[in-house]
């Protein structure tokens, strides 16, 4: 059958998105193919349009999240069934598409209190929070702790989830009105890096102490700063690098009696195994049902003006999460 689809023939700016029709052919053995009704706009597909993490053979399709209905299943698949709705994050690339062929294992079934386009917007940030709170470093009650981006769409959710556990937040905003956002979800200490030091509140707010844990997706411009704020033995959480590639490290600055960690998860890496992706789904799906955490979906694009959506989101224009519609 022939579908449309948003693919890159050209590593480079937004421009080199392509709204083109495709041939999909029947689901292998193990695959499904799923009819979106949404798909969810996440940093990593700027990474895979611009050519920093590498997505092999062009042209290429984009995108790892999306929603929609089981439509057709090929052999050997019995986690899900025809007209069954759907959401997945991770591998392979290709969600900007009006339908695709997936892997079924990679799919969880949606509970009926949550629509597709909230799946969209909630399933990659989502379940990053969550292996992030609860695998990277355990957040427990009472510990102070930093993330960066806070309004942003995983942002929102840390603040929230963390909150709910009992942590006390501080977070980064880029302006007053992001800041509102922020402690409107939970962060206690929105802090506008724009007139602040971060650095230098997190300190002053802690008493000198350091925080237990700092969530960074920003990169280049907040990592080192983020080594300053945290506490001895702390952790620094390096998940993402919107403001551009951490330069080469001297890991002795990890010592000097402060005997810091550092890791660079990812949520591959976390959801590898069928039991992983379903355990954090449901993580999710519970603290959702149970009102800790809402999702804040605050821009929607059509799927075919994801050039539009991708501009928005890299001139920081965005706050929660976007989500393309499929027409």
């Amino acid at each position: 059958m022939k579908t449309q689809a948003i693919r890159i023939h050209e590593h480079g700016g937004p421009s080199v998105l392509r709204w083109e029709e495709i041939e999909l052919p029947a689901p292998a053995p193990g695959e499904v193919r799923v009819r979106h009704t949404s798909v969810g706009l996440n940093f990593i597909d700027v990474y895979h349009r611009t050519g920093l993490y590498p997505v092999g053979a062009l042209p290429s399709g984009l995108g790892l999240e999306g929603a929609g209905i089981v439509e057709a299943v090929g052999e050997d698949v019995s986690e899900v069934k025809p007209g069954d709705r759907v959401a997945y994050v991770g591998g392979p690339l290709g969600a900007y598409a009006a339908a695709r062929n997936i892997p079924a294992a990679r799919l969880v079934l949606l509970p009926e209190s949550i629509d597709e386009h909230e799946a969209a917007g909630m399933m990659l940030r989502g379940m990053t929070a969550e292996y992030l709170l609860h695998r990277t470093y355990p957040v427990k009650a009472g510990e102070t702790i930093l993330v960066h981006a806070a309004a942003g769409g995983v942002g929102l959710i840390l603040c929230q989830w963390a909150h709910h556990i009992g942590a006390r937040v501080i977070g980064t905003v880029g302006s007053e009105e992001k800041a509102e956002l922020a402690r409107a979800h939970g962060c206690h200490h929105p802090v506008v890096y724009t007139r602040e030091d971060f650095v230098a509140r997190v300190r002053d707010l802690t008493e000198g102490t350091g925080v237990a844990v700092v969530y960074d997706s920003v990169g280049k411009a907040t990592f080192m700063g983020s080594l300053d704020c945290l506490r001895p033995r702390g952790y620094m959480v390096s998940f993402g690098q919107s403001s551009g590639k951490v330069a080469p490290l001297d890991i002795g600055v990890l010592g000097q009696q402060r005997s810091l960690f550092l890791t660079r998860p990812s949520i591959a890496a976390y959801t590898a195994t069928r039991e992983e992706l379903t355990a954090s789904a449901k993580a999710l799906f519970e603290v959702i049902a149970a009102g800790a955490v809402r999702i804040e979906i605050n821009q929607t694009f059509a799927l075919e003006a994801a050039a539009e959506a991708h501009r928005a989101l890299e001139t920081r224009q965005t706050t929660g999460s976007t989500v393309l519609r499929v027409s």
